[in-house]
């Protein structure tokens, strides 16, 4: 039987740490539908925090699952740790930070 739960999904971050001036938080779902789960994306934080710089984070996030499904988007895996695995072997994380310092 199909699931009723088609396009729902639970949204959840997963954080690490990156020495002590970094944080990055990994924008996590998983459909309810299928109990698969996806990364749509990772944010990168540096000391000290701005506020414009947690707002814009949170404004494409918004954009990016208005766009389209996390799940079309960056793929399905069974297990959040497949899925956070491939995103950093999918985008340049170090690429990334290096922009966050900026």
């Amino acid at each position: 039987m199909k699931s009723k739960m088609t396009d729902m999904y639970r949204a959840f971050d997963v954080w690490k740490r990156s020495g002590s001036h970094l944080l990055v938080r990994y924008r996590c779902f998983e459909d309810l539908g299928t109990g698969m789960f996806c990364v749509q994306s990772a944010d990168f934080y540096k000391s000290p925090v701005s506020d414009d710089r947690v707002q814009e984070l949170e404004t494409q996030y918004l954009e990016l699952l208005l766009e389209e499904s996390p799940f079309k988007r960056s793929g399905s895996f069974s297990t959040i740790d497949e899925a956070i695995l491939d995103h950093i072997e999918t985008f340049d994380v170090a690429e990334r930070a290096r922009q966050a310092k900026r």
